[in-house]
């Protein structure tokens, strides 16, 4: 397989994850939460702060996927183990970190506001272990391609 192939491929998934986050964002979130506001009105106080939290959950995933995006650029033009390519990664662990805390944080504002369920929150916690575990992946991926980039470059100075 080569570089520019691997590329399309990866260029294709971000595409599909993107469009499936636009489909569960836009779509789905909004009619579940009509859906249980209409099963039980005494929610209703809860559906707009809930849509608004969950809204803002997107954007750090979607910026993930405009540095992957990058990334997939780079590996197309054979250019695969550069430090742009190890910041990025890094650029994609911070956000995978923000939005861990992020949704941790929210959910235990909603808690305390009386607008969530003990039980969602500690739920929530399997979405907030996921998020840091994503965060460390990319955090030693970063690592090993900023390595594999400084060997690179000094086998390119070496003839």
């Amino acid at each position: 397989m080569t570089q520019k192939t691997i590329a399309c491929w990866l260029k294709g998934i971000i595409i599909g994850v993107a469009l499936c986050g636009l489909v569960i964002y836009a779509l789905v979130v909004p009619s579940v939460g009509l859906a249980i506001v209409k099963a039980n009105p005494e929610y209703e106080y809860c559906y707009l702060p809930w849509l608004i939290f969950l809204s803002l959950t997107a954007l750090p995933c979607y910026a993930a996927l405009v540095f992957a995006w990058k990334i997939a650029g780079s590996i197309g033009r054979d250019r695969s183990f550069t430090m742009e390519n190890a910041k990025r990664i890094k650029h994609i662990a911070v956000l995978a970190v923000a939005d861990a805390m992020y949704f941790f944080i929210g959910n235990v504002v909603l808690l305390l506001c009386n607008m969530n369920h003990p039980g969602v929150a500690l739920l929530s916690l399997i979405v907030v272990f996921a998020g840091i575990a994503i965060a460390i992946a990319a955090a030693a991926l970063s690592y090993l391609v900023k390595k594999a980039a400084a060997l690179q470059e000094q086998s390119d100075w070496t003839i």
